[in-house]
C-alpha cells in the first residue's frame, strides 16, 4: 500500500502500528535546513488577456525554515533525546547544547535528532538513508548522523552541483548541496549505475576493430606468481609482475583476437582490447556535476526546495529493487513519491501541510492516471491519511489550523489553487483560484474560490464574494461552507445570475457548495472545463484545447 501522510512526522513514526520496527528499505529525506528564510510557493497561471500568451505568478507562503528554542516543543524533545534508550545521541546532543547552546541550530539539531532516531528504527538491516542539506547546518548534521547510524556506517558525503552560478558579491558561490549516504548495517542493497565518460576517458578508445571503438588496457599486475610470472607466446610480463589472467583464459582471449600483437607477432603487455560498446561507463562518483533542473523547466511545481526527478530515480535506483518501500519523511511536492511510482517501489511520504499532500495528489494523478484517477483511488493504490475523511473532521481541521482547512478545502475542487493563503494583512476573502477556457480558447476565464470555516455564514459573505468577482472581473464565484447555506444566501447568489458559455448552457455566478456535499461528491462545481455528460473535455481536446492545470 502506498500512503500519504498529513500531520507532523515525528508523530506519525512513532504509531507502531503503521511504522513497526525494520518495515522500510530506503529513506530519502530533505528537511528544512535551517536557512533563515520564508519560501513561498509559487504557482504560474495563465494570463487572462485575450491573445497573450505565457504565464504570470502568484505565490504563497509555503513554510517558514526557521527555528527558535522553546520550553513547550524544544525543551520536552531535548528531554526525550537525553533521556531515550540510544545514549550516544543523549551524549551527543548533550555535548551540542553544552558547546552552542540553547539557540536556533540546537532547536533544529533537536528536531533532527529525534527524527533521525525514529527513521533508524523503521529502517530495514538492508536499507540506507540518504540526507540532503546544505553548508548551514550540514557539519552538525554528520555527526548526528554519526551518533544514530554509527560512524563505520557512514558511506559518502555526496556533492550535488545544483546550479550552474550564484552570484554572491561576499564569497564564493554556492551552487551545491550535500546529500549524507549512511546504511543501517554493511548487508546495504548497492547497485548503482554507471557513470558517464568524459570526453578525455572517450578519447582513450582511439582503436578501432571490426568497426567498434576499442582501447588497450594492460595485461600484467604488479605481483609475482609462480604459475603467472612466465614467459607466454614470447613475452614476459616483467620482474615481480604477473598475468592479470590465467594462461588458459589469456589463450582464450588470443584466439578471439582481444589481445593486439607487437610487430613481431608476440602479444603486447599493454595490449588487452576493451570496447566503447561494452564498457559500463566509470564508477559513479561522489561528486554529481549532472543532473540539474533548468529554472524554466516544465517538471518545476514552484515549490521552493524541489529537486530534480532523476536526482531521485538515481538514488532509488542505486539502493533498492523493485517492490522495496520507499520512505521521504518530508515529501514536499512528492518528487521522491513521483520517482518511487515511476521505478516500481512502494512508498510513503509525509508531510506538515495540506498544501503539500493537495499538490503531490495532483501531480499523481496527472503522471499515473491509470493509478491515481477515480479508477485508481477505487483500486486503493493508495491512501491518504490525517486529511479529512467526513464533515466532523473537516471542522476539527478548521478549529486547530484556519489556513491548513482552506488549502484543503480548496483541494476538493479539480484543479484548482490555494490563493494568497498566509498572506498578512487584510483578508481579501479570496482563497483559491481555478483557471478554465471556453469553447473559443482565447481568453482565460477565472473562478475565485471563498472559503468559510466558521459556523457564522450569511448572505453579506455572498454579497461580499459576488462584489469580488465584479471587481476582478471573474466569471464564477463558489463559496465552500461548512455549514449548509440559508435560504437568504441562496437568494443572494440566484440573484448575481448567470455565466453564459460558448457551449450555449449557462452557469450560476455565484454556486454555493458545502464540504459534506464535496466530500461525498453529490456537489461539484459546475463550469464549462468540466462536462462529463456532455463529453465537452473529450471535444475540446480532439480539438486542440488547452487545459490549465496546477503548476
Amino acid at each position: 500500500m502506498n500512503r500519504l501522510y498529513y500531520g507532523d512526522n515525528l508523530k506519525v513514526l512513532r504509531d507502531r502500528t503503521a511504522f513497526p520496527d525494520a518495515c522500510v528499505d530506503l529513506i530519502y529525506l530533505d528537511p528544512p535546513f535551517n536557512s533563515k528564510r520564508d519560501y513561498n510557493l509559487l504557482f504560474k497561471s495563465p494570463k487572462i488577456v485575450a491573445g497573450e500568451s505565457g504565464y504570470s505568478a502568484a505565490q504563497i507562503e509555503a513554510f517558514e525554515d526557521t527555528w527558535h528554542w522553546t520550553p513547550e516543543v524544544t525543551e520536552r524533545e531535548y528531554d526525550e533525546v537525553l533521556t531515550g534508550a540510544n545514549t550516544d545521541v543523549g551524549q551527543m546532543m548533550k555535548a551540542l547544547v553544552g558547546f552552542l547552546g540553547r539557540n536556533d541550530m540546537t532547536a533544529y539539531l533537536v528536531m533532527m535528532a529525534n527524527r533521525l532516531l525514529e527513521l533508524h528504527r523503521v529502517l530495514k538491516p538492508t536499507g540506507s538513508l540518504y540526507l540532503h542539506c546544505d553548508p548551514t547546518a550540514s557539519h552538525y548534521l554528520k555527526i548526528v548522523l554519526d551518533a544514530v547510524f554509527g560512524k563505520l556506517c557512514f558511506l559518502n558525503e555526496i556533492t550535488w552541483k545544483r546550479t550552474t552560478a550564484h552570484n554572491d558579491p561576499q564569497r564564493y558561490g554556492r551552487i551545491a548541496d550535500r546529500i549524507f549516504f549512511y546504511s543501517k548495517t554493511p548487508k546495504k542493497v548497492f547497485h548503482p549505475a554507471g557513470g558517464v565518460y568524459s570526453p578525455e576517458q572517450l578519447a582513450r578508445y582511439k582503436h578501432e576493430k571490426d568497426g567498434r571503438r576499442c582501447r588497450a588496457e594492460n595485461l600484467t599486475a604488479p605481483h609475482f606468481s609462480p604459475t603467472r610470472t612466465v614467459e607466454w607466446r614470447g613475452t614476459h610480463p616483467g620482474r615481480d609482475r604477473q598475468w592479470r589472467f590465467s594462461l588458459v583464459e589469456l589463450e582464450r582471449l588470443y584466439a578471439e583476437g582481444r589481445i593486439l600483437p607487437k610487430r613481431n607477432g608476440c602479444p603486447r603487455k599493454d595490449g588487452l582490447l576493451e570496447f566503447l560498446d561494452e564498457a559500463e561507463g566509470p564508477a559513479m562518483q561522489d561528486i554529481w556535476l549532472d543532473l540539474n533542473m533548468g529554472p524554466t523547466s516544465d517538471e518545476r511545481l514552484g515549490y521552493p526546495t524541489q529537486k530534480p526527478q532523476v536526482l531521485l530515480e538515481r538514488i532509488i535506483s542505486a539502493s533498492s529493487n523493485e517492490g522495496d518501500v520507499v520512505l521521504d519523511p518530508f515529501c514536499g511536492c512528492g518528487t521522491a513519491v513521483h520517482a518511487a511510482q515511476k521505478l516500481k517501489r512502494r512508498w510513503i511520504g509525509i508531510d506538515i501541510t495540506c498544501l503539500a499532500i493537495s499538490l503531490i495528489e495532483s501531480r499523481l494523478k496527472k503522471a499515473f492516471p491509470e493509478d491515481f484517477g477515480e479508477e485508481g483511488q477505487r483500486r486503493l493504490r493508495y491512501e491518504v491519511i490525517g486529511t479529512p475523511k467526513d464533515l466532523e473532521s473537516a471542522r476539527d481541521l478548521a478549529r486547530r489550523d484556519k489556513y491548513q482547512f482552506q488549502w484543503w478545502a480548496v483541494s476538493l475542487i479539480d484543479e484548482a489553487q490555494p490563493w494568497q493563503g498566509r498572506k498578512k494583512g487584510a483578508d481579501t476573502g479570496i482563497d483559491g483560484i481555478r483557471y478554465y477556457r471556453d469553447l473559443d480558447r482565447k481568453e482565460v476565464h477565472t473562478m475565485l474560490i471563498s472559503v468559510k470555516g466558521g459556523e457564522n455564514v450569511g448572505p453579506a459573505m455572498v454579497k461580499d464574494l459576488i462584489a469580488t468577482l465584479a471587481r476582478d472581473k471573474a466569471d464564477i464565484g463558489l463559496f465552500l461552507t461548512l455549514t449548509a447555506p440559508t435560504k437568504a444566501m441562496q437568494t443572494e447568489a440566484a440573484a448575481a445570475g448567470f455565466y453564459e458559455s460558448k457551449n450555449g448552457k449557462k452557469y450560476a455566478r455565484l454556486q454555493l457548495l458545502t464540504i459534506e456535499g464535496l466530500l461525498n461528491k453529490t456537489q461539484r462545481a459546475e463550469h464549462p472545463d468540466y462536462e462529463p455528460d456532455t463529453g465537452y473535455k473529450k471535444a475540446k481536446a480532439e480539438k486542440g484545447g488547452e487545459q490549465t492545470k496546477l503548476l
